[in-house]
C-alpha cells in the first residue's frame, strides 16, 4: 500500500468513526420528534372529541445546550394549533438565577392551549439536590405570570377535562393523597406527573386512566430493544412511550425536548401531539 493510499484509508475510517459522535452532538439533539398519537380518555365529553392535546416536557434550560433551539420548536408546535398544552415538569437545569431568567426569555414563545394551559414541576424545579422549595415557588411563579396553571397536588377541570397534577416524587411536596383521596371517577381524569417510578407507589386509590409522565428522556442514548445504559428511575421498564400497567392505567413517558446533557442516540427530542377520543 502506498503512503497516498494508506492516508487516504485513514482519513476514511476517521470520517467514519466520528459521524456517530457528531450526528448524536450536534444533529439529534436539535431534531425534534412531533409524535401525534390518540388519546383515549374514560368519561371524554363528546364536544371535546378530536380536540388536541400538547404535551411537552424537560426543558431543561440552562448551560448544558443552546436553549434558542426550544424557541425554535414552540414555534413549529404552534402550527399543530392545541386545544390543551400541558407542560409535565423540570423546566430550569438547577435553578439558578440566570437560569431563571434564561426560562422566562423561553417562555416568551411559550406553546399555549386555546382552552387551556397546565403546567407541573419536576425534580429539577427543586435547584440542585431537588429540596430547595424556596426555587420552585419561584418557578412556579415565573410559570403563572405566563399564563401556566401550575398543578401542585391539586387537579383543575377545563371544558368537561380534568386534570390532576402531582409534585415531583423526589420532591419534599409530594404528597398525591391530597388529590388522590376524594378525586371523582366519574369525570375524564389525565394525571400529570413527571417521574414515572410514582406509578409503583400505593397513592392511586383506584385510579384507571391516563398518567402523562417525563423525567426519563427516553435514556437519551439507546440501542432500541438492546440496551438503555442511563435511566434515572427505580423501574427500568419505564423508558419512553406508551405502557400499559395492567389495572386500568395507562402510562406515557415523553422522551423530553430538553436535554441533561447535549448528546442524544437514537432517542430524538419529542413533543407529543395527542388526538383526544371516547374511550
Amino acid at each position: 500500500m502506498t503512503r497516498k493510499c494508506f492516508l487516504k484509508r485513514l482519513f476514511q475510517l476517521s470520517a467514519v468513526s466520528a459521524f456517530p459522535f457528531l450526528y448524536s452532538w450536534q444533529i439529534e439533539p436539535f431534531w425534534v420528534e412531533f409524535v401525534q398519537r390518540k388519546l383515549p380518555v374514560k368519561n371524554l365529553p363528546e364536544s371535546l372529541e378530536g380536540k388536541i392535546l400538547m404535551q411537552i416536557s424537560d426543558l431543561h434550560v440552562g448551560d448544558r445546550f443552546d436553549w434558542n433551539f426550544l424557541i425554535e420548536s414552540f414555534q413549529k408546535a404552534q402550527q399543530f394549533n392545541p386545544d390543551f398544552v400541558v407542560y409535565t415538569g423540570d423546566f430550569v437545569n438547577h435553578g439558578t438565577a440566570e437560569e431563571q431568567e434564561d426560562l422566562k426569555k423561553v417562555m416568551k414563545q411559550a406553546v399555549y392551549g386555546k382552552l387551556a394551559t397546565f403546567g407541573i414541576l419536576g425534580n429539577h424545579d427543586y435547584g440542585k439536590n431537588w429540596d430547595d422549595i424556596i426555587c420552585s415557588e419561584n418557578i412556579c411563579q415565573i410559570l403563572r405570570d405566563f399564563g401556566i396553571s401550575m398543578l401542585k397536588n391539586n387537579s383543575e377541570e377545563s371544558y368537561g377535562l380534568n386534570f390532576i397534577g402531582f409534585e415531583d416524587l423526589w420532591s419534599p411536596n409530594f404528597h398525591p393523597e391530597e388529590v388522590m383521596t376524594d378525586y371523582d371517577p366519574s369525570k375524564a381524569n389525565i394525571i400529570l406527573c413527571h417521574n414515572p417510578d410514582a406509578c409503583d407507589r400505593d397513592i392511586w386509590n383506584g385510579y384507571q386512566g391516563w398518567i402523562l409522565s417525563g423525567h426519563t428522556h427516553g435514556g437519551q442514548c439507546r440501542i432500541p430493544g438492546v440496551i438503555t445504559p442511563v435511566l434515572p428511575v427505580e423501574n427500568k421498564k419505564y423508558i419512553s412511550g406508551e405502557i400499559n400497567l395492567q389495572d386500568g392505567r395507562m402510562l406515557y413517558i415523553n422522551r423530553a425536548i430538553g436535554h441533561s446533557f447535549q448528546i442524544r442516540f437514537m432517542v430524538r427530542p419529542e413533543i407529543t401531539v395527542f388526538t383526544l377520543t371516547q374511550a
